[in-house]
């Protein structure tokens, strides 16, 4: 059977899987006693074995089984969660990551993981006898018999009445499902895999017969059955496993408390009972059909790659109606203008909805931190929690991509010099265990994500002292900043207070690698900070990087594009009114200082010679500075396209990108954050 068509969802499926593992396993960490977490965690597990199994990769399948004999020992109470097997789990995860990352690269996924499948058996063999025992005496309980439809009992354990009873009290329902298959079938197991694959999306399995060694091993004949419960009414599940291939029936037996309470179920008793019964054929179930099409899953993966092709292709339409409203504003043809109003409104909807579409929640960024942040407290030799809130707010995928990295490092950098070690924290009165909070919230046209922590704070004496030993700073500079000035001082280039160099921060590259990337994304990073009480470090990001909304400016015979996101205010000053301040040009906005930015002068453009008396100036914000540009004239407000400049001119000072207007000229959009640094 040929499974490249299939890799792609494979990779994506798998990444979310493990995902869901790691989340589970650090849930489980705080509430080793809780078997609903480790159920959701073998559920993973199980599915990712089957997927790799099904897809030839031996090595992922091999160690997710080994994997899955521990969490099944540990769900039936056979062994209790101790930090030596919740280590090895965890790092049974990480190679998984590591095989599935590598398929992704194009790569065999092949991996060495026998030092890490021998412990995962040693622990499991530690505990054999007692689970031989425990087996042998189920097994004299139980009778299991592949040949299902010849008035066999089927019997639950203890664990399962558990399950099943605490699933009825919630509102669940609970059945026993017959898969029958066509004589001939061929690639039994596959069927078995893809009927798990949809039982799984509708509710959780809690067993089968045979079970899923056998049905792997392809053991049994024409028909398994799986117990699920659920919530999702079961003419629907039936009608989604009939849609596999192969199958023939599938019978549903309805399971409830009373049947748990006599402690078996004759399925020949449930067969003759219309009211009891379900069944789902292969030709006579037109009302089943129906209703599952109409309540089928209502959403479809599509490849980023599309996504970014329609995007750029979208972006050509914004530049030729900025072209038709030109020319329409032009001619003053009442029909030309109503129609490309008409053409504005529908293309601003379709901007909105692709822009949406590229909307991603921050979650896919942030759910890989707190296993970090547990690892990083234990080398440190710290306790620390991680709260994150805003999880569920979105960002473009172009934002998503870069930011990972520099949240590593904030976060690497809160845990090493912010959070106090416990017996510092004590003896200052904190609780011992430090807390990190990652936050991410909307407002207006941006994403806000903050880092606070409770820990000790900028040190403002020591950072001081490194800023000056620098050259960062003067002493005449030094004794007028503020705690906020001194605290963002930490992000200049090569600052480190660090004493010692660790695995963790201290190697001299400080902060500034994390306010570069910030700020290649339009976005700025700002810092809080009281000593001895914690730290807030505050990211702002653009929604989306492609299609900004600018002000349109002139200077000589060049037209220029200033981001909105970064403009307070326009304004129209005498020249009067302009200062002189150590050898810089300011003004007096509103009480406030701000230099004067000639981009004239900044781009070596000819000065004219013309003085009316008055100046063009756009006031412009970076954090908490100001700056006015100096232009000739304004010209307005523009949705533009933002295009790169290309490798080749990537290090052009102060522009950012380009963009082609409505009448096809090229204008060069400035970076106002490289004009204020």
């Amino acid at each position: 059977m040929d499974t490249s068509q299939y890799l792609d969802m494979f990779i994506e499926e798998s990444k979310e899987h493990l995902q869901s593992c790691n989340e589970h396993l650090l849930e489980l960490e705080k509430n080793p006693e809780d078997l609903a977490i480790v159920n959701e965690i073998f559920r993973s597990a199980h599915t990712l074995k089957g997927m790799s199994a099904t897809m030839g990769y031996s090595d992922i399948a091999d160690l997710t089984h080994t994997m899955e004999n521990i969490l099944d020992a540990i769900r039936n109470n056979k062994l209790k969660v101790t930090t030596e097997i919740f280590d090895v789990v965890l790092q049974a995860v990480d190679y998984l990551e590591e095989m599935v990352l590598d398929i992704a690269a194009g790569g065999t996924g092949k991996k060495d993981v026998r030092q890490v499948v021998e412990v995962l058996n040693r622990i499991e063999s530690g505990e054999k006898a007692t689970a031989d025992s425990q087996s042998a005496a189920e097994a004299s309980a139980t009778v299991v018999d592949d040949d299902l439809h010849q008035g066999t009992e089927l019997h639950y354990d203890d664990f399962e009445i558990t399950v099943l009873s605490q699933s009825f009290e919630q509102g669940y329902k609970a059945y026993e499902l017959t898969v029958r298959l066509r004589d001939d079938c061929i690639l039994k197991a596959a069927r078995a895999f893809m009927v798990f694959e949809i039982l799984e999306k509708s509710g959780d399995i809690i067993k089968s017969i045979p079970n899923v060694q056998k049905l792997e091993n392809e053991e049994f004949d024409e028909e398994f059955v799986v117990v699920l419960i659920t919530k999702e009414d079961v003419k629907v599940v039936q009608a989604k496993i009939m849609k596999v291939s192969e199958i023939i029936e599938v019978l549903a037996v309805p399971i409830t408390s009373e049947s748990l309470l006599l402690g078996k179920r004759s399925r020949d008793d449930v067969q003759t009972s219309d009211t009891n019964m379900a069944v789902a054929k292969d030709s006579n179930s037109p009302a089943v059909s129906t209703r599952a099409a109409s309540s089928g899953n209502k959403t479809i993966r599509v490849n980023i790659e599309r996504l970014d092709d329609l995007m750029n292709l979208f972006e050509e339409l914004v530049i030729d109606r900025g072209r038709l409203e030109s020319i329409a504003t032009e001619i003053h043809n009442t029909e030309l203008t109503e129609t490309v109003e008409r053409m504005a409104r529908v293309s601003g909807d379709l901007q909105s909805i692709i822009l949406n579409m590229r909307m991603i929640p921050v979650e896919t960024v942030f759910n890989r931190f707190p296993k970090m942040v547990r690892q990083l407290a234990r080398d440190l030799d710290k306790k620390i929690t991680l709260d994150i809130v805003g999880a569920e707010t979105e960002l473009d995928r172009t934002v998503i991509d870069e930011i990972g990295d520099p949240l590593v490092h904030l976060i690497r950098n809160a845990l090493d010099h912010g959070i106090e070690t416990p017996a510092e924290r004590i003896a200052k009165g904190k609780p011992e265990e430090g807390t990190v909070t990652l936050r991410a919230y909307h407002s207006g046209n941006h994403v806000f994500i903050e880092l606070q922590d409770d820990g000790a704070g900028v040190n403002r004496q020591a950072v001081l002292k490194k800023a000056l030993s620098s050259g960062i700073i003067t002493e005449e500079v030094a004794e007028s900043l503020t705690d906020r000035q001194v605290a963002e001082l930490i992000l200049a280039s090569g600052f480190s207070t660090a004493e010692k160099i660790s695995d963790v921060s201290g190697r001299g590259v400080g902060l500034d690698v994390v306010k570069s990337t910030i700020e290649s994304l339009g976005g700025f990073i700002s810092i809080e900070s009281k000593e001895g009480e914690g730290s807030l470090f505050q990211v702002q990001l653009p929604l989306t990087l492609s299609i900004i909304s600018v002000m349109l400016v002139k200077l000589a015979k060049e037209i220029y594009a200033i981001p909105l996101s970064s403009i307070i205010e326009t304004a129209i000053i005498q020249t009067s009114d302009i200062m002189n301040a150590h050898n810089q040009k300011v003004i007096d906005f509103r009480g406030s200082i701000v230099p004067l930015v000639n981009l004239k002068q900044i781009f070596e453009m000819p000065n004219s010679d013309t003085d009316d008396g008055f100046q063009s100036v756009i006031i412009v914000r970076k954090g908490g500075k100001l700056a006015g540009l100096v232009v000739d004239s304004f010209i307005g407000q523009q949705e533009i396209v933002l295009k790169s400049l290309g490798n080749y001119l990537k290090s052009v000072f102060a522009i950012s990108g380009a963009t082609i207007l409505g009448n096809g000229q090229v204008a060069l959009i400035v970076d106002c954050n490289a004009l204020i640094k």
